[in-house]
């Protein structure tokens, strides 16, 4: 998979894209990363990519040229109809575990990472293929929300997990369920007069998985009850 971020920060990707799950993926050469100034689209000497916003109002606008000009440079013309065009933006779909299963069965995403008040609805009309938000809050830019998103969907490619049955009981992915995750304990047995529930050093695989599925269920109630109801109603 590539993926492909569009971005006034290119600070910001580097150390994120080489660390942890993504950089495992880069050196494993399941995903690629490209990240784009979109200042280097600018016409002007001060390599300006907002504006004042028609109508007036607080704020600055992205402009359309510079950031269509951009899309345009990493994804080609027979690429239109099948590379998502993703726009992070609080006026998206909200970002979750089927949203990342979906997108990990692409083989390119293009990031369009968002600032100031907006960006200009013409490039929104012209490139964007798709608006998502990772949450019901404001950040400074997208370029956090996009690093997130793709943290989220590279896991669920083919080898890049150690162990490809831990993903298989993440939180929110557990299929006998819509549920967080169960709570985990490891050495030392002891610590600061809190053990470790006895079941879990019984070597009892049956009892232990019973335990784990109450333990995933009681948190799910006392943290996110909705992911219950949203559970009963088939979501």
């Amino acid at each position: 998979m590539e993926l492909c971020f569009i971005t006034i920060f290119p600070g910001i990707f580097p150390g994120v894209l080489e660390s942890g799950v993504l950089g495992v993926a880069a050196k494993k050469g399941t995903a690629s990363y490209r990240v784009v100034n979109l200042r280097d689209f600018s016409t002007d000497a001060h390599r300006s990519v907002d504006d004042y916003p028609y109508g007036g109002g607080p704020g600055m606008v992205m402009m359309a040229p510079p950031l269509v000009e951009a899309v345009e440079s990493v994804r080609g013309a027979d690429e239109k109809e099948e590379v998502p065009v993703i726009l992070l933006s609080p006026a998206g779909r909200v970002f979750d575990q089927s949203v990342a299963r979906e997108l990990a069965g692409r083989r390119k995403l293009v990031f369009i990472c968002g600032r100031y008040k907006g960006v200009d609805e013409r490039a929104v009309e012209l490139v964007v293929t798709d608006t998502i938000s990772i949450g019901d809050y404001i950040v400074s830019g997208g370029e956090l929300p996009a690093l997130v998103v793709a943290d989220s969907v590279i896991r669920h490619l083919p080898g890049v997990l150690g162990d490809e049955r831990s993903r298989e009981s993440d939180s929110f992915d557990v299929e006998r369920e819509f549920s967080l995750d169960a709570a985990y304990y490891t050495r030392p047995p002891e610590y600061r007069g809190l053990g470790v529930p006895e079941v879990l050093m019984s070597g009892n695989h049956a009892m232990i998985e019973q335990w784990k599925a109450q333990s995933a269920r009681e948190r799910t109630e006392r943290n996110r009850p909705d992911l219950i109801e949203r559970s009963r109603k088939g979501r």
